[in-house]
């Protein structure tokens, strides 16, 4: 393939490479507005652009066509490939951590090596009504319960538990939850529902797997650690429910409490975001970590500096410690 322009340097055909030299000095106007300058209709047009759109580089918000100048377009797919490449690197080291597992179940202590062998006290489990099971457990035992909640936003499951946890408060117990920063615009009745009864909620940029820890008894995590209701650890031993335990308390202590300004997407998305900059994150990274668009980050990072009366980042970040909001 000729590589005469930057879009088929990058790989795309000549279709997406026409259709994008029509559009990208019309970026943020109309589509429909948009197809009628190039003779085409909005499918016809969107049709030749969905490469671009797959990759990031064109997107329609609000019936609108925004498309990257060729510099950051050139930057979006350099991304795209590290992202690729670490990914790739990742699952090279998961499969490098897993090959020990291939022999696990056949290694054993010798006789004579130990004194004695028990199970561990818990089991792996599918099937059955994850609701029931949780309301039983808990209702059988005391102590707090602590949650790491990073998708389990659905009803009617959440109103059931909703209702679960009050009645738990309401006996003396303690509910504290971790949700990742985009529940705020996800899951806002959510929040408000669970804060409503009486549960002390936490935010953090996002959170690895689910978990539910139950008093000092219990911890129930997704096996392989992640986002599936099933299959199921429950685990009773106790060193392993310690060992939970304590990595809560630490996710506990960084995150940020939730309150009534940032269910509105007040001060704690503010501090997200003044965090995330301090640390050197893309746009691109806090979108994926907030959930939502490339474009909503930057009009938020560039409302934030017009309220510090910043010109730049590294302004920003100053202005926002004089300030103590970071």
């Amino acid at each position: 393939m000729s590589s005469d322009s930057v879009i088929t340097a990058l790989g795309f055909g000549k279709a997406a490479d026409r259709a994008y030299h029509q559009v990208v000095g019309q970026s943020g106007r109309e589509l429909v507005s948009i197809a009628q300058s190039v003779l085409r209709t909005p499918e016809e047009l969107m049709r030749d652009l969905a490469p671009l759109v797959e990759r990031g580089i064109a997107q329609v918000e609000d019936s609108r066509l925004f498309v990257l100048t060729p510099a950051e377009a050139v930057v979006r797919m350099v991304e795209i490939s590290a992202d690729a490449a670490a990914a790739a690197h990742a699952r090279l080291e998961a499969v490098g951590r897993a090959l020990p597992h291939l022999t696990a179940s056949n290694v054993r202590p010798a006789d004579g090596d130990v004194e004695s062998v028990h199970p561990v006290d818990g089991e792996i489990s599918s099937g059955g009504q994850p609701v029931e099971l949780l309301a039983a457990l808990i209702r059988g035992s005391t102590g707090d319960l602590l949650w790491l909640r990073p998708d389990q936003f659905r009803k009617p499951r959440e109103d059931a538990m909703a209702q679960l946890v009050g009645e738990q408060v309401q006996r003396g117990r303690r509910s504290r939850a971790i949700y990742p920063v985009r529940a705020l615009h996800e899951a806002a009745d959510t929040l408000a529902l669970r804060a409503s009864v009486g549960e002390e909620i936490r935010l953090l940029p996002q959170l690895p797997t689910r978990m539910f820890i139950i008093g000092s008894t219990h911890v129930i995590l997704p096996e392989p650690l992640g986002f599936v209701d099933e299959p199921r650890s429950l685990v009773r031993q106790r060193g392993w429910v310690e060992a939970m335990t304590l990595w809560f308390e630490c996710l506990w202590e960084k995150a940020s409490p939730l309150t009534s300004a940032s269910q509105r997407g007040g001060d704690d998305m503010r501090t997200f975001l003044l965090q995330q900059l301090a640390a050197g994150a893309q746009d691109e990274q806090i979108a994926r970590r907030l959930g939502v668009s490339l474009r909503t980050v930057r009009r938020r990072v560039a409302d934030l500096m017009s309220e510090l009366g910043a010109e730049s980042r590294f302004q920003a970040g100053v202005e926002a410690a004089k300030r103590g909001w970071i």
